[in-house]
């Protein structure tokens, strides 16, 4: 097995809540929400089974510190933007095409609608399609579906639950942040 095959996690606290981050040799392939015990079970036996390699459980990581320390300054306040390696081998197709545009054009502070989303990627008409995408991004935050919305100005759904969604929207300045 090459080094690729590995695949690193670890647990790291946020804004939102304990975050479990997974990478391989190619770069930060998964981040999981409420990174409580049993979750992190379940996401490390996705990983292990979807990826063909055993998780190994690395706090220390060389292949997370980047992550680690991005998403820290972008909870901080003090980063918009996130560099880093991304492994898409979790999600292909439509998923990662739309997946990928939003990565790449949808910036800190603003959102997009589902239907827009679509529009976007060529498929006008494939707003649920996007919302399907959405739920299956393997790299939330980094990848941030939480700015995409409903055209009637709805949170739409979130994986990560709508207070996630909220606290996140609220972080960017997109909402307001909650009185308590």
């Amino acid at each position: 097995m090459n080094s690729n095959g590995v695949v690193e996690w670890a647990v790291v606290g946020s804004g939102i809540g304990p975050l479990l981050l997974a990478a391989t040799g190619t770069g930060l392939v998964s981040v999981v929400f409420h990174a409580r015990p049993e979750v992190r079970e379940q996401a490390v036996g996705q990983l292990r089974t979807r990826l063909g390699a055993e998780p190994v459980e690395s706090p220390g990581s060389a292949r997370l510190a980047e992550p680690v320390r991005q998403l820290a300054a972008y909870f901080a306040g003090s980063s918009q933007k996130f560099s880093l390696a991304l492994d898409w081998s979790l999600i292909s197709g439509f998923n990662r095409q739309v997946l990928r545009e939003l990565a790449t054009g949808v910036p800190y502070g603003t959102v997009v609608g589902y239907g827009e989303l679509a529009g976007r990627v060529g498929r006008p008409g494939a707003a649920q399609a996007v919302g399907v995408a959405m739920a299956s991004n393997p790299l939330p935050v980094v990848v941030p579906c939480h700015r995409v919305v409903e055209s009637d100005g709805g949170l739409g759904g979130f994986g990560g639950g709508l207070d996630t969604k909220r606290q996140l929207l609220a972080l960017e300045g997109v909402l307001p942040q909650p009185l308590f």
